[in-house]
Protein backbone atom coordinates (compact mmCIF):
# COMPACT_ATOMS: atom_id res chain seq x y z
CA UNK A 1 0.00 0.00 0.00
CA UNK A 2 2.88 2.36 0.66
CA UNK A 3 3.69 2.04 -3.03
CA UNK A 4 0.42 3.81 -3.84
CA UNK A 5 1.25 6.73 -1.55
CA UNK A 6 4.86 6.83 -2.75
CA UNK A 7 3.74 6.96 -6.37
CA UNK A 8 1.69 10.05 -5.60
CA UNK A 9 4.36 11.82 -3.56
CA UNK A 10 6.97 10.99 -6.21
CA UNK A 11 4.76 12.46 -8.94
CA UNK A 12 4.26 15.61 -6.82
CA UNK A 13 8.00 15.88 -6.29
CA UNK A 14 8.38 15.83 -10.09
CA UNK A 15 6.18 18.94 -10.29
CA UNK A 16 8.68 20.80 -8.13
CA UNK A 17 11.54 19.69 -10.39
CA UNK A 18 9.88 21.54 -13.30
CA UNK A 19 10.79 24.71 -11.37
CA UNK A 20 14.32 23.46 -10.60
CA UNK A 21 13.36 22.68 -7.01
CA UNK A 22 14.78 19.56 -5.37
CA UNK A 23 11.79 19.02 -3.08
CA UNK A 24 10.86 15.60 -1.65
CA UNK A 25 7.12 15.65 -0.98
CA UNK A 26 6.05 13.93 2.24
CA UNK A 27 2.64 13.45 3.79
CA UNK A 28 2.20 14.43 7.41
CA UNK A 29 -0.76 14.24 9.77
CA UNK A 30 -3.06 17.21 9.31
CA UNK A 31 -3.22 19.78 12.09
CA UNK A 32 -6.80 20.68 11.08
CA UNK A 33 -9.81 18.86 12.47
CA UNK A 34 -11.70 16.96 9.81
CA UNK A 35 -8.67 16.21 7.63
CA UNK A 36 -6.39 13.19 7.52
CA UNK A 37 -3.17 14.37 5.91
CA UNK A 38 -1.23 17.49 5.09
CA UNK A 39 1.37 18.53 2.49
CA UNK A 40 3.66 21.35 3.65
CA UNK A 41 6.23 21.55 0.86
CA UNK A 42 4.67 24.59 -0.85
CA UNK A 43 4.79 26.87 2.20
CA UNK A 44 8.40 28.02 1.74
CA UNK A 45 7.66 29.15 -1.86
CA UNK A 46 4.66 31.37 -1.06
CA UNK A 47 6.42 34.56 -2.21
CA UNK A 48 7.84 33.09 -5.42
CA UNK A 49 6.28 34.12 -8.72
CA UNK A 50 5.46 30.54 -9.68
CA UNK A 51 3.67 29.72 -6.40
CA UNK A 52 0.06 29.82 -7.63
CA UNK A 53 0.87 27.96 -10.84
CA UNK A 54 2.71 25.21 -8.96
CA UNK A 55 -0.10 24.97 -6.40
CA UNK A 56 -2.68 24.50 -9.18
CA UNK A 57 -0.55 21.77 -10.80
CA UNK A 58 -0.15 19.98 -7.44
CA UNK A 59 -3.89 20.13 -6.71
CA UNK A 60 -4.70 18.85 -10.20
CA UNK A 61 -2.55 15.75 -9.69
CA UNK A 62 -4.04 15.09 -6.25
CA UNK A 63 -7.60 15.40 -7.52
CA UNK A 64 -6.92 12.87 -10.28
CA UNK A 65 -5.87 10.29 -7.68
CA UNK A 66 -8.27 7.57 -6.55
CA UNK A 67 -6.97 7.89 -2.99
CA UNK A 68 -8.16 11.37 -2.00
CA UNK A 69 -11.64 12.87 -2.18
CA UNK A 70 -11.42 16.16 -0.27
CA UNK A 71 -8.70 18.72 -0.71
CA UNK A 72 -8.37 22.05 1.10
CA UNK A 73 -5.75 24.67 0.30
CA UNK A 74 -4.97 27.94 1.98
CA UNK A 75 -3.02 31.07 1.13
CA UNK A 76 -0.03 29.98 3.22
CA UNK A 77 0.47 26.99 0.95
CA UNK A 78 -0.71 24.16 3.23
CA UNK A 79 -2.71 21.46 1.46
CA UNK A 80 -5.02 19.31 3.60
CA UNK A 81 -6.30 15.97 2.33
CA UNK A 82 -8.89 13.33 3.17
CA UNK A 83 -8.76 9.70 2.13
CA UNK A 84 -11.37 8.44 -0.30
CA UNK A 85 -13.51 6.05 1.74
CA UNK A 86 -14.42 3.90 -1.23
CA UNK A 87 -10.71 3.27 -1.69
CA UNK A 88 -10.28 2.86 2.06
CA UNK A 89 -13.00 0.22 2.39
CA UNK A 90 -11.48 -1.83 -0.43
CA UNK A 91 -8.01 -1.82 1.14
CA UNK A 92 -8.57 -1.68 4.90
CA UNK A 93 -7.75 -5.35 5.52
CA UNK A 94 -3.99 -4.87 5.56
CA UNK A 95 -2.06 -7.65 7.26
CA UNK A 96 1.42 -7.61 8.76
CA UNK A 97 2.88 -9.09 5.58
CA UNK A 98 1.99 -5.81 3.85
CA UNK A 99 4.51 -4.03 6.06
CA UNK A 100 7.45 -6.38 5.45
CA UNK A 101 10.52 -5.17 3.59
CA UNK A 102 11.22 -6.46 0.10
CA UNK A 103 14.96 -6.47 0.73
CA UNK A 104 15.93 -8.08 4.04
CA UNK A 105 19.06 -6.57 5.59
CA UNK A 106 21.18 -7.51 8.56
CA UNK A 107 21.62 -4.34 10.61
CA UNK A 108 23.83 -3.74 13.65
CA UNK A 109 22.55 -1.11 16.08
CA UNK A 110 25.40 0.37 18.11
CA UNK A 111 23.91 2.26 21.05
CA UNK A 112 23.98 2.65 24.81
CA UNK A 113 27.74 3.02 25.14
CA UNK A 114 28.08 3.19 28.95
CA UNK A 115 31.51 3.29 30.56
CA UNK A 116 32.30 0.73 33.25
CA UNK A 117 32.83 2.26 36.66
CA UNK A 118 30.26 4.97 35.93
CA UNK A 119 26.48 4.90 36.45
CA UNK A 120 23.93 5.20 33.65
CA UNK A 121 22.98 8.86 33.56
CA UNK A 122 20.25 10.90 31.85
CA UNK A 123 22.58 11.47 28.90
CA UNK A 124 22.13 7.78 28.05
CA UNK A 125 18.35 7.98 27.84
CA UNK A 126 18.09 9.17 24.25
CA UNK A 127 20.56 6.68 22.80
CA UNK A 128 18.75 3.87 24.64
CA UNK A 129 15.26 4.93 23.56
CA UNK A 130 16.10 5.79 19.96
CA UNK A 131 18.33 2.72 19.56
CA UNK A 132 15.69 0.32 20.92
CA UNK A 133 12.97 1.88 18.78
CA UNK A 134 14.95 1.66 15.53
CA UNK A 135 15.89 -1.92 16.44
CA UNK A 136 12.21 -2.82 17.00
CA UNK A 137 11.01 -0.99 13.87
CA UNK A 138 13.47 -2.87 11.69
CA UNK A 139 12.60 -6.14 13.40
CA UNK A 140 8.91 -5.47 12.73
CA UNK A 141 9.43 -4.94 9.00
CA UNK A 142 11.48 -8.13 8.71
CA UNK A 143 15.12 -7.06 8.82
CA UNK A 144 17.63 -9.14 10.79
CA UNK A 145 18.57 -6.96 13.75
CA UNK A 146 21.55 -7.09 16.10
CA UNK A 147 22.16 -4.73 19.03
CA UNK A 148 25.58 -4.09 20.55
CA UNK A 149 25.95 -2.00 23.70
CA UNK A 150 29.61 -1.16 22.84
CA UNK A 151 30.96 -0.78 26.37
CA UNK A 152 33.65 1.73 27.24
CA UNK A 153 35.69 -0.85 29.17
CA UNK A 154 39.30 0.00 28.38
CA UNK A 155 41.81 2.78 28.39
CA UNK A 156 42.78 5.57 30.76
CA UNK A 157 39.53 5.72 32.81
CA UNK A 158 40.16 2.12 33.90
CA UNK A 159 43.78 2.91 34.71
CA UNK A 160 42.63 5.85 36.83
CA UNK A 161 40.27 3.65 38.87
CA UNK A 162 42.97 1.02 39.45
CA UNK A 163 45.47 3.70 40.47
CA UNK A 164 42.98 5.08 42.98
CA UNK A 165 42.32 1.62 44.45
CA UNK A 166 46.06 1.04 44.68
CA UNK A 167 46.86 4.37 46.40
CA UNK A 168 43.94 4.08 48.84
CA UNK A 169 44.66 0.40 49.49
CA UNK A 170 41.09 -0.60 48.61
CA UNK A 171 40.34 -4.27 47.97
CA UNK A 172 38.27 -4.50 44.77
CA UNK A 173 36.51 -7.59 46.14
CA UNK A 174 34.86 -5.46 48.83
CA UNK A 175 33.34 -3.02 46.35
CA UNK A 176 29.82 -2.77 45.03
CA UNK A 177 28.65 -0.66 42.08
CA UNK A 178 27.59 2.34 44.19
CA UNK A 179 31.06 2.56 45.77
CA UNK A 180 32.73 2.16 42.39
CA UNK A 181 30.62 4.97 40.96
CA UNK A 182 31.85 7.29 43.70
CA UNK A 183 35.47 6.33 43.08
CA UNK A 184 35.46 7.14 39.35
CA UNK A 185 35.03 10.96 39.62
CA UNK A 186 37.53 11.08 42.52
CA UNK A 187 40.07 9.18 40.44
CA UNK A 188 39.51 11.47 37.47
CA UNK A 189 40.02 14.53 39.67
CA UNK A 190 43.25 13.09 41.10
CA UNK A 191 44.47 12.42 37.57
CA UNK A 192 43.99 16.10 36.66
CA UNK A 193 45.54 17.58 39.81
CA UNK A 194 48.18 15.10 41.04
CA UNK A 195 51.23 14.58 38.80
CA UNK A 196 52.32 11.45 40.69
CA UNK A 197 48.86 9.97 40.33
CA UNK A 198 48.84 10.82 36.62
CA UNK A 199 52.26 9.26 36.03
CA UNK A 200 51.23 6.05 37.79
CA UNK A 201 47.92 5.88 35.89
CA UNK A 202 49.79 6.22 32.58
CA UNK A 203 52.15 3.45 33.69
CA UNK A 204 49.23 1.18 34.63
CA UNK A 205 47.56 1.89 31.29
CA UNK A 206 50.71 0.72 29.46
CA UNK A 207 50.96 -2.37 31.66
CA UNK A 208 47.33 -3.25 30.91
CA UNK A 209 48.03 -2.97 27.19
CA UNK A 210 51.00 -5.29 27.75
CA UNK A 211 48.72 -7.88 29.42
CA UNK A 212 49.91 -7.55 33.01
CA UNK A 213 48.03 -10.45 34.61
CA UNK A 214 47.51 -8.88 38.05
CA UNK A 215 46.11 -5.69 36.56
CA UNK A 216 43.95 -7.65 34.13
CA UNK A 217 42.39 -9.45 37.09
CA UNK A 218 41.60 -6.11 38.75
CA UNK A 219 40.13 -4.83 35.49
CA UNK A 220 37.99 -7.99 35.18
CA UNK A 221 36.61 -7.51 38.71
CA UNK A 222 35.76 -3.85 38.03
CA UNK A 223 34.08 -4.80 34.77
CA UNK A 224 31.99 -7.54 36.39
CA UNK A 225 30.75 -5.18 39.11
CA UNK A 226 29.73 -2.60 36.49
CA UNK A 227 28.03 -5.07 34.17
CA UNK A 228 25.99 -6.54 37.01
CA UNK A 229 24.77 -3.04 37.89
CA UNK A 230 24.02 -2.21 34.25
CA UNK A 231 22.04 -5.41 33.79
CA UNK A 232 19.93 -4.61 36.86
CA UNK A 233 19.23 -1.09 35.58
CA UNK A 234 18.40 -2.27 32.06
CA UNK A 235 15.97 -4.84 33.45
CA UNK A 236 14.08 -2.06 35.24
CA UNK A 237 14.19 0.20 32.16
CA UNK A 238 13.15 -2.55 29.73
CA UNK A 239 16.31 -2.71 27.61
CA UNK A 240 18.08 -5.78 26.23
CA UNK A 241 21.17 -6.24 24.10
CA UNK A 242 22.24 -9.09 21.83
CA UNK A 243 25.94 -8.34 22.33
CA UNK A 244 27.82 -6.87 25.27
CA UNK A 245 31.03 -6.19 23.38
CA UNK A 246 33.44 -3.54 24.50
CA UNK A 247 36.59 -1.76 23.43
CA UNK A 248 38.65 -4.51 25.08
CA UNK A 249 37.29 -7.15 22.68
CA UNK A 250 39.34 -5.71 19.83
CA UNK A 251 42.64 -5.32 21.71
CA UNK A 252 44.21 -8.32 20.00
CA UNK A 253 43.00 -7.17 16.60
CA UNK A 254 44.44 -3.63 16.70
CA UNK A 255 48.17 -4.50 16.28
CA UNK A 256 47.33 -6.63 13.22
CA UNK A 257 45.19 -3.81 11.81
CA UNK A 258 47.94 -1.23 12.30
CA UNK A 259 50.58 -3.52 10.79
CA UNK A 260 48.47 -3.95 7.64
CA UNK A 261 47.74 -0.23 7.36
CA UNK A 262 51.46 0.52 7.55
CA UNK A 263 52.17 -2.15 4.95
CA UNK A 264 49.49 -0.73 2.64
CA UNK A 265 50.93 2.76 3.18
CA UNK A 266 47.62 4.04 4.51
CA UNK A 267 49.16 5.43 7.71
CA UNK A 268 52.56 6.94 8.54
CA UNK A 269 54.60 8.03 11.54
CA UNK A 270 54.46 11.68 12.55
CA UNK A 271 56.42 12.80 15.65
CA UNK A 272 56.06 9.33 17.11
CA UNK A 273 52.33 9.15 16.42
CA UNK A 274 50.63 7.23 13.60
CA UNK A 275 48.34 9.24 11.33
CA UNK A 276 46.29 8.54 8.21
CA UNK A 277 47.90 9.68 4.94
CA UNK A 278 44.48 10.61 3.57
CA UNK A 279 44.43 14.20 2.34
CA UNK A 280 42.06 15.46 5.01
CA UNK A 281 42.18 18.19 7.60
CA UNK A 282 42.28 17.53 10.49
CA UNK A 283 44.44 14.45 10.10
CA UNK A 284 43.07 11.22 11.54
CA UNK A 285 45.22 10.12 14.49
CA UNK A 286 45.47 6.32 14.88
CA UNK A 287 47.92 6.14 17.82
CA UNK A 288 49.39 8.83 20.03
CA UNK A 289 53.13 9.39 20.35
CA UNK A 290 53.14 7.11 23.42
CA UNK A 291 51.53 4.40 21.21
CA UNK A 292 48.25 4.53 23.13
CA UNK A 293 45.02 4.13 21.19
CA UNK A 294 42.20 6.57 20.55
CA UNK A 295 38.44 6.07 20.19
CA UNK A 296 38.75 5.96 16.43
CA UNK A 297 41.38 3.21 16.72
CA UNK A 298 39.03 0.89 18.61
CA UNK A 299 36.05 1.90 16.44
CA UNK A 300 37.97 0.98 13.28
CA UNK A 301 39.00 -2.35 14.80
CA UNK A 302 35.38 -2.92 15.86
CA UNK A 303 34.30 -2.57 12.21
CA UNK A 304 36.73 -5.35 11.30
CA UNK A 305 35.65 -7.47 14.28
CA UNK A 306 31.98 -7.21 13.37
CA UNK A 307 32.68 -7.98 9.74
CA UNK A 308 34.66 -11.09 10.66
CA UNK A 309 32.54 -12.37 13.59
CA UNK A 310 28.98 -11.11 13.14
CA UNK A 311 28.48 -10.10 9.52
CA UNK A 312 26.18 -7.26 8.51
CA UNK A 313 24.87 -5.12 5.66
CA UNK A 314 24.48 -1.91 7.60
CA UNK A 315 25.66 -0.46 10.91
CA UNK A 316 23.82 2.37 12.67
CA UNK A 317 25.60 4.32 15.43
CA UNK A 318 23.06 6.02 17.72
CA UNK A 319 25.23 8.67 19.35
CA UNK A 320 24.57 12.35 20.12
CA UNK A 321 25.18 15.28 17.78
CA UNK A 322 28.45 16.27 19.43
CA UNK A 323 30.20 13.21 17.97
CA UNK A 324 29.46 14.09 14.34
CA UNK A 325 33.08 14.94 13.50
CA UNK A 326 34.27 11.65 14.97
CA UNK A 327 31.87 9.63 12.84
CA UNK A 328 32.63 11.60 9.70
CA UNK A 329 36.29 10.73 10.23
CA UNK A 330 35.45 7.11 11.04
CA UNK A 331 33.34 6.57 7.91
CA UNK A 332 35.86 8.34 5.67
CA UNK A 333 38.64 6.18 7.14
CA UNK A 334 36.67 2.95 6.61
CA UNK A 335 36.48 3.79 2.90
CA UNK A 336 40.03 5.05 2.62
CA UNK A 337 41.46 1.99 4.39
CA UNK A 338 39.37 -0.30 2.15
CA UNK A 339 37.88 -2.10 5.13
CA UNK A 340 34.54 -2.76 3.44
CA UNK A 341 31.92 -1.14 1.23
CA UNK A 342 29.08 -1.67 3.70
CA UNK A 343 26.67 1.04 4.84
CA UNK A 344 27.56 2.94 8.02
CA UNK A 345 25.46 5.80 9.37
CA UNK A 346 25.55 8.09 12.38
CA UNK A 347 22.06 8.51 13.85
CA UNK A 348 22.59 11.72 15.78
CA UNK A 349 20.31 13.31 18.37
CA UNK A 350 19.95 16.41 20.52
CA UNK A 351 20.29 16.67 24.27
CA UNK A 352 17.83 16.02 27.08
CA UNK A 353 17.68 18.97 29.49
CA UNK A 354 15.85 19.83 32.69
CA UNK A 355 12.68 21.95 32.72
CA UNK A 356 14.75 25.17 32.62
CA UNK A 357 16.72 24.00 29.59
CA UNK A 358 19.90 23.25 31.54
CA UNK A 359 21.79 19.93 31.63
CA UNK A 360 20.41 17.52 34.24
CA UNK A 361 22.48 17.68 37.41
CA UNK A 362 22.34 16.22 40.90
CA UNK A 363 22.20 18.49 43.93
CA UNK A 364 25.96 18.34 44.28
CA UNK A 365 26.47 19.26 40.62
CA UNK A 366 27.15 15.81 39.17
CA UNK A 367 25.38 14.32 36.19
CA UNK A 368 21.99 12.96 37.20
CA UNK A 369 21.81 9.11 37.22
CA UNK A 370 19.09 7.65 35.01
CA UNK A 371 17.90 5.53 37.95
CA UNK A 372 17.19 8.75 39.86
CA UNK A 373 15.04 10.13 37.02
CA UNK A 374 13.18 6.80 36.90
CA UNK A 375 12.57 6.93 40.66
CA UNK A 376 11.31 10.52 40.55
CA UNK A 377 8.93 9.69 37.69
CA UNK A 378 7.76 6.48 39.41
CA UNK A 379 7.01 8.33 42.66
CA UNK A 380 5.10 11.06 40.85
CA UNK A 381 2.92 8.55 38.95
CA UNK A 382 2.33 6.57 42.13
CA UNK A 383 1.19 9.75 43.90
CA UNK A 384 -1.43 10.56 41.24
CA UNK A 385 -2.43 6.91 40.63
CA UNK A 386 -2.09 5.28 44.06
CA UNK A 387 -4.58 2.49 43.26
CA UNK A 388 -2.24 0.89 40.70
CA UNK A 389 0.10 -2.00 41.49
CA UNK A 390 3.88 -1.56 41.41
CA UNK A 391 4.35 -3.46 38.15
CA UNK A 392 1.86 -1.24 36.31
CA UNK A 393 3.41 1.94 37.75
CA UNK A 394 6.84 0.72 36.64
CA UNK A 395 5.60 0.14 33.07
CA UNK A 396 3.86 3.52 33.04
CA UNK A 397 7.12 5.11 34.21
CA UNK A 398 8.97 3.54 31.30
CA UNK A 399 6.17 4.65 28.97
CA UNK A 400 6.62 8.24 30.13
CA UNK A 401 10.42 8.16 29.83
CA UNK A 402 10.22 6.53 26.40
CA UNK A 403 7.30 8.35 24.79
CA UNK A 404 8.29 11.85 25.93
CA UNK A 405 11.69 11.21 24.37
CA UNK A 406 10.58 9.66 21.08
CA UNK A 407 7.80 12.10 20.25
CA UNK A 408 10.50 14.75 19.91
CA UNK A 409 12.38 14.84 16.60
CA UNK A 410 15.66 13.14 17.51
CA UNK A 411 17.66 15.97 15.92
CA UNK A 412 16.42 18.57 18.40
CA UNK A 413 16.99 19.20 22.11
CA UNK A 414 14.08 19.02 24.51
CA UNK A 415 13.18 19.81 28.13
CA UNK A 416 11.96 17.10 30.46
CA UNK A 417 8.80 18.32 32.16
CA UNK A 418 7.59 15.69 34.62
CA UNK A 419 4.18 17.24 35.20
CA UNK A 420 3.54 17.71 31.48
CA UNK A 421 4.77 14.25 30.46
CA UNK A 422 2.62 12.46 33.05
CA UNK A 423 -0.57 14.30 32.13
CA UNK A 424 -3.60 12.14 31.35
CA UNK A 425 -4.35 14.39 28.38
CA UNK A 426 -2.12 15.43 25.52
CA UNK A 427 0.87 13.80 23.90
CA UNK A 428 2.02 11.62 26.78
CA UNK A 429 2.83 7.98 27.46
CA UNK A 430 0.03 7.97 30.06
CA UNK A 431 -2.55 9.13 27.51
CA UNK A 432 -1.73 6.54 24.83
CA UNK A 433 -1.70 3.78 27.46
CA UNK A 434 -5.11 4.94 28.73
CA UNK A 435 -6.59 4.73 25.21
CA UNK A 436 -5.19 1.24 24.74
CA UNK A 437 -6.62 0.03 28.06
CA UNK A 438 -10.00 1.51 27.14
CA UNK A 439 -10.04 -0.47 23.90
CA UNK A 440 -9.11 -3.69 25.71
CA UNK A 441 -11.95 -3.23 28.21
CA UNK A 442 -14.41 -2.58 25.40
CA UNK A 443 -13.48 -5.80 23.60
CA UNK A 444 -13.48 -7.82 26.82
CA UNK A 445 -17.04 -6.74 27.57
CA UNK A 446 -18.22 -8.73 24.55
CA UNK A 447 -17.94 -12.49 24.49
CA UNK A 448 -17.35 -13.94 21.03
CA UNK A 449 -17.82 -10.59 19.30
CA UNK A 450 -18.81 -10.53 15.65
CA UNK A 451 -16.26 -8.26 13.99
CA UNK A 452 -17.40 -7.14 10.57
CA UNK A 453 -17.15 -3.74 8.98
CA UNK A 454 -20.37 -2.33 7.61
CA UNK A 455 -19.69 0.85 5.65
CA UNK A 456 -23.34 1.89 5.88
CA UNK A 457 -23.16 2.27 9.65
CA UNK A 458 -20.08 4.47 9.88
CA UNK A 459 -20.38 8.02 11.19
CA UNK A 460 -17.82 10.76 10.52
CA UNK A 461 -15.75 9.93 13.61
CA UNK A 462 -15.64 6.25 12.62
CA UNK A 463 -14.47 7.13 9.13
CA UNK A 464 -11.80 9.50 10.39
CA UNK A 465 -10.41 6.90 12.81
CA UNK A 466 -10.42 4.24 10.08
CA UNK A 467 -8.55 6.60 7.77
CA UNK A 468 -5.87 7.20 10.36
CA UNK A 469 -5.55 3.48 11.13
CA UNK A 470 -5.13 2.85 7.43
CA UNK A 471 -2.06 5.12 7.41
CA UNK A 472 0.05 3.01 9.81
CA UNK A 473 2.14 1.59 6.99
CA UNK A 474 2.95 5.03 5.61
CA UNK A 475 4.24 6.42 8.92
CA UNK A 476 6.04 3.17 9.64
CA UNK A 477 7.82 3.68 6.33
CA UNK A 478 8.68 7.28 7.29
CA UNK A 479 10.23 6.21 10.59
CA UNK A 480 12.12 3.40 8.88
CA UNK A 481 13.51 5.30 5.91
CA UNK A 482 14.50 8.39 7.94
CA UNK A 483 15.46 6.58 11.18
CA UNK A 484 13.09 8.93 13.00
CA UNK A 485 10.74 7.30 15.53
CA UNK A 486 8.83 10.54 16.15
CA UNK A 487 6.67 9.95 13.06
CA UNK A 488 5.24 6.83 14.71
CA UNK A 489 5.09 8.45 18.15
CA UNK A 490 2.98 11.33 16.80
CA UNK A 491 0.87 8.87 14.85
CA UNK A 492 0.17 6.90 18.05
CA UNK A 493 -1.14 10.04 19.73
CA UNK A 494 -3.38 10.85 16.74
CA UNK A 495 -5.04 7.42 16.64
CA UNK A 496 -5.33 7.35 20.44
CA UNK A 497 -7.01 10.75 20.44
CA UNK A 498 -9.41 9.73 17.67
CA UNK A 499 -10.20 6.46 19.42
CA UNK A 500 -11.20 8.37 22.56
CA UNK A 501 -13.54 10.52 20.47
CA UNK A 502 -14.87 7.35 18.84
CA UNK A 503 -15.35 5.75 22.29
CA UNK A 504 -17.18 8.72 23.81
CA UNK A 505 -19.20 9.66 20.73
CA UNK A 506 -21.40 6.57 20.72
CA UNK A 507 -21.65 4.14 23.65
CA UNK A 508 -21.83 0.49 22.61
CA UNK A 509 -24.15 -0.23 25.53
CA UNK A 510 -26.71 2.10 23.93
CA UNK A 511 -26.60 0.41 20.50
CA UNK A 512 -29.13 -2.31 19.76
CA UNK A 513 -28.38 -3.04 16.11
CA UNK A 514 -25.97 -6.03 15.82
CA UNK A 515 -24.43 -4.84 12.52
CA UNK A 516 -23.74 -1.47 14.09
CA UNK A 517 -22.09 -3.11 17.13
CA UNK A 518 -20.09 -5.34 14.82
CA UNK A 519 -18.68 -2.31 12.96
CA UNK A 520 -17.72 -0.65 16.24
CA UNK A 521 -15.94 -3.76 17.47
CA UNK A 522 -14.12 -4.16 14.16
CA UNK A 523 -12.75 -0.63 14.41
CA UNK A 524 -11.83 -1.15 18.09
CA UNK A 525 -9.93 -4.35 17.28
CA UNK A 526 -8.14 -2.61 14.44
CA UNK A 527 -7.16 0.20 16.79
CA UNK A 528 -5.88 -2.33 19.36
CA UNK A 529 -3.80 -4.15 16.75
CA UNK A 530 -2.38 -0.94 15.31
CA UNK A 531 -1.60 0.71 18.65
CA UNK A 532 0.02 -2.54 19.87
CA UNK A 533 2.22 -2.61 16.76
CA UNK A 534 3.20 1.04 17.18
CA UNK A 535 3.97 0.53 20.87
CA UNK A 536 6.19 -2.42 20.01
CA UNK A 537 8.03 -0.29 17.45
CA UNK A 538 8.56 2.45 20.03
CA UNK A 539 9.64 0.07 22.79
CA UNK A 540 6.56 0.60 24.99
CA UNK A 541 4.92 -2.32 26.77
CA UNK A 542 1.09 -1.95 26.92
CA UNK A 543 -0.38 -2.10 30.42
CA UNK A 544 -3.54 -4.06 31.25
CA UNK A 545 -5.20 -1.60 33.60
CA UNK A 546 -5.18 2.04 34.64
Amino acid sequence: MNKVFNNITDSLSEEFKKYNLDEVVKLSLSKLDGYDLQINNLVKYKKREFFEELQVNILEKINKSEIFYTVDKNEAGFINLNLNHAFLMKNITNTEKDFKTNKRLKIIFDYGGPNIGKPLHVGHMRTLNIGRSLYNINSFIGNEVVSDIHLGDWGMPIAQIITYLERKDINVNTLDSSQLEVIYPKANEEYKENIEFKTRAQEINKLLNNNDQHLLQLWGSIKNISIKSLEENFKILGHNFDYWLGESDVNDLIPRMIEKLIKDKKIKEDDGALISVEDKDPKVLITKSDKSYLYITTDLATVLYRQENIGYDKALYIVDNRQSLHFNQLFDSIKFFNFNNLDHEHISYGTLNDIKGNPFKTRDGGTKPLSELFEETYNYIEKINNSLDKSTISELTNSVLTYSDLITNRKTDYKFNLEKFTNTNGKTGIYVQYSHVRAKKLINNFKNPNNNLNALILNDTDKQLLSKLFLFGYFLDQSTSLNEPHHLANYLYEISNLFNQFYENEKLSDIRDSAHISSKLYITNLFLTTSSNVMFCLGILPVNKM
